[in-house]
């Protein structure tokens, strides 16, 4: 499992340089809505949808958002309320979690579909359009969380996290890809420029929405 994550992260580097650095900012925008677009299938077995129309008709409706917010205009201020409703999402999922995760259905498992993946599509488009750099910075920030989330689990993971939800995460999983943001992050404020406490603050609230995001998709 670690090897093969090592090897596709390294084949898919240069193409993912070359996607966010140095592509234009449109063709980005097209290769986050075919990213999207695959999510979107393999999402739509989560509600448990029987027939391929079926989870044809999902794909569809979610591809159709996308092309309605590019229609609109990404930047344009009328689609704030997307992402607003994504932060709300996100809160909302934190409850799930913790207070009701048996209240799983069709129709909750298709909906939180949309609203995780249209708002994540317009959210990261926004960003390649603000800093490209900021971006990529992003994205290696979550994947430094994850790596060392895996590592610390495996180590020293004996207090599970939520095992209703997804036992073979614990605790130590957590405060490990914790550990790693802020080292990451650190390393953020000196590429980036930023403002210390507030980058690396930030940076922590996006790991730790990061993990609620995987629990989701466990549950």
């Amino acid at each position: 499992m670690l090897r093969q994550r090592v090897i596709t992260a390294l084949a898919l580097a240069p193409l993912v340089l070359l996607v966010i650095l140095w592509a234009p900012h449109e063709l980005t925008a097209m290769v986050f809505a075919l990213l999207a677009f695959a999510a979107f299938w393999e999402w739509s077995a989560f509600p448990g949808f029987r027939r391929r129309s079926v989870r044809g008709l999902y794909v569809t409706a979610l591809c159709a958002c996308i092309l309605a917010v590019w229609w609109i205009g990404v930047d344009r201020p009328a689609l704030d309320g997307v992402l607003y409703a994504a932060i709300a999402w996100w809160v909302v999922a934190l409850v799930w979690i913790v207070a009701a995760p048996a209240f799983m259905n069709q129709a909750t498992a298709a909906v939180a579909g949309a609203l995780v993946l249209v708002p994540a599509w317009l959210a990261l488009t926004r960003l390649h359009a603000h800093d490209p750099q900021l971006l990529l910075f992003l994205l290696a920030l979550v994947a430094a969380a994850d790596v060392g989330a895996y590592f610390a689990g495996r180590r020293y993971g004996r207090k599970k996290l939520a095992p209703r939800v997804s036992p073979g995460k614990t605790w130590a999983g957590v405060f490990g890809g914790l550990g790693s943001a802020v080292l990451v992050s650190v390393f953020g404020v000196w590429w980036l420029q930023k403002t210390a406490a507030l980058f690396v603050g930030l940076c922590v609230l996006v790991v730790a929405a990061s993990i609620v995001g995987d629990l989701t998709e466990s549950l």
